[in-house]
């Protein structure tokens, strides 16, 4: 068996072997852009296998292997957002810059920032406890909490569902009923509203962040394509965020990363890069032949699974699978 460190306010030792850490990297790279919720199933098999450690750096090495996948394919377009943020931060200086004259780039770039300004909220600390809003999720990642993860995936079918069925809105000319066309151009609520979403799906494993600002998108009038696009470029800078708090608690926790293998860590990082490359192209892919009823009945199937089990717990008071006594 490897050795893991993983840091939750300090070092945690856990035991995961190379086939444990290949199984985990399909499962990230698969959920984190398939609209199923990768935290959701990452609980999921934590709850059956009885692992109750908090692996939460080894969760965060493998979305910086999706976060790998993501610029594989939107490289040029990152490239762009940022020439764009320098020709704005330009324009700024030079006191020339018009809201309504931005470049469709720039306009993305603007967009992207103001979609994540939402996620300070889940630093706000909680009234009468030691805890912020972010913490929230490593409390539901209990196995006494497994209740709120079914629900969750519940949440995911609904809101993929009611994306889905978002129409376009008819105008009416001369007596004539048209369409109008879904948008392709991002405001600042469509941004605001897609942000706080995102916040939402951090705290509640079992909310897809790819699948609920999809559909947020989606219910403001956004294009399918165009929203697909926006959800994971916006949940890029988030990662990389993530990535670096959680990498300088690691390095700043006693003990230091020296017992950390980095083997399982690299296998398991390289794995989830792959899958989620292929995942995002199968998901593009989906969106486009309008096949979402897939992820809709998947969900909510797999979420009413994990609410039948959840109830049969609770009223035992014990793990279904390992028999252990519930973790609250």
């Amino acid at each position: 068996m490897a050795e893991l460190f993983l840091p939750s306010g300090s070092w945690r030792y856990i035991n995961m072997d190379f086939f444990n850490a290949i199984f985990q990297g399909i499962i990230q790279g698969l959920t984190e852009f398939l609209p199923v919720s990768s935290s959701g199933h990452l609980a999921i098999y934590q709850h059956i296998t009885g692992m109750q450690e908090n692996n939460l750096f080894f969760s965060v090495m493998l979305h910086i292997g999706t976060l790998s996948a993501v610029l594989a394919i939107y490289f040029k377009t990152v490239l762009k957002l940022f020439s764009s943020l320098i020709s704005i931060f330009k324009k700024l200086i030079h006191r020339d810059f018009v809201w309504k004259d931005m470049t469709p780039e720039e306009n993305l770039a603007m967009m992207i920032i103001i979609g994540l300004i939402p996620l300070f909220l889940l630093f706000i600390p909680i009234p009468m406890t030691d805890m912020k809003v972010k913490d929230i999720a490593d409390k539901f990642a209990l196995d006494g909490y497994f209740l709120a993860v079914g629900i969750a995936l519940l949440g995911t079918s609904t809101l993929l569902l009611l994306g889905d069925s978002k129409k376009p809105d008819i105008k009416i000319i001369n007596g004539k009923k048209y369409k109008k066309k879904m948008r392709k151009k991002y405001h600042v609520p469509d941004a605001i509203i897609v942000g706080v979403t995102q916040c939402f799906a951090a705290i509640f494993p079992g909310l897809s962040r790819s699948g609920s600002t999809l559909a947020a998108s989606q219910l403001r009038g956004i294009s399918k394509q165009t929203a697909l696009d926006y959800s994971f470029l916006l949940g890029t800078p988030a990662i990389v965020a993530a990535a670096i708090l959680e990498t300088k608690d690691a390095l700043c926790s006693e003990g230091g990363v020296g017992d950390l293998n980095i083997f399982c860590v690299f296998v398991g990082m390289i794995v989830s890069a792959i899958v989620g490359f292929l995942a995002i192209k199968i998901f593009k892919w989906l969106l486009a032949s309008n096949k979402m009823k897939i992820f809709i009945i998947y969900t909510a199937v797999v979420g009413l699974a994990v609410v039948i089990i959840s109830i049969i717990e609770l009223v035992s008071g014990q793990n279904l699978f390992s028999h252990q006594a519930l973790h609250f």
